[in-house]
């Protein structure tokens, strides 16, 4: 059996360089690690989210299995804002068409009015049925509720279906949509 050749303190040192140089990669790699875990709950755990759209609800405009990025700290929610909302544990998305304050109604011929005036809209090419429900018609909004209506009207899921949503179920306006063709 080769003896072992003593090292020189030269060479000791070197070793020793080396093996602190490699305990400081790990631990600067560790470190990068959890800043990029944190900054990503941050951005899409409380300033952005991200959800799919599992059904047809709001077909043409958006289609399911499109994935949509909202955000959660919009403040002010206007009239056309599509929104991700959750009403008992179950999520919705949806249009905005009444806000605090204003008078719904569904006319038994399938039209939508708001505030007494019966409501045209362009992009919608279904008629607005009226579901039998909880809810009852004329409906005046109260302060910080929402009327929701999805864009395919007959059969969707929306506020004729489950009431007003309070600005609190309210969970961010989509700003963008990446269509599942494109991924």
């Amino acid at each position: 059996m080769a003896e072992k050749k003593p090292e020189t303190p030269e060479q000791v040192i070197a070793a020793r360089r080396k093996k602190l140089a490699n305990q400081a990669e790990i631990t600067s790699f560790s470190a990068r690690i959890v800043l990029l875990a944190l900054l990503l709950y941050i951005i899409f755990g409380v300033v952005f989210g991200i959800t799919p759209m599992e059904n047809n609800d709001m077909s043409p405009i958006i289609s399911a299995g499109d994935l949509l990025l909202y955000f959660r700290l919009e403040n002010e929610l206007r009239i056309q804002d599509v929104v991700v909302w959750e009403k008992e544990s179950t999520q919705y998305i949806g249009r905005i068409v009444a806000q605090g304050g204003d008078t719904v109604e569904i006319t038994d011929d399938h039209r939508l009015k708001i505030n007494g005036s019966v409501v045209i809209e362009n992009d919608i090419f279904y008629s607005t049925p009226r579901y039998d429900g909880e809810v009852e018609y004329p409906l005046t909004l109260n302060e910080n509720q929402y009327f929701i209506l999805c864009d395919h009207r007959e059969g969707a899921k929306d506020s004729r279906y489950c009431g007003a949503a309070e600005r609190s179920e309210i969970k961010g306006k989509v700003f963008t949509v990446i269509r599942r063709r494109d991924l």
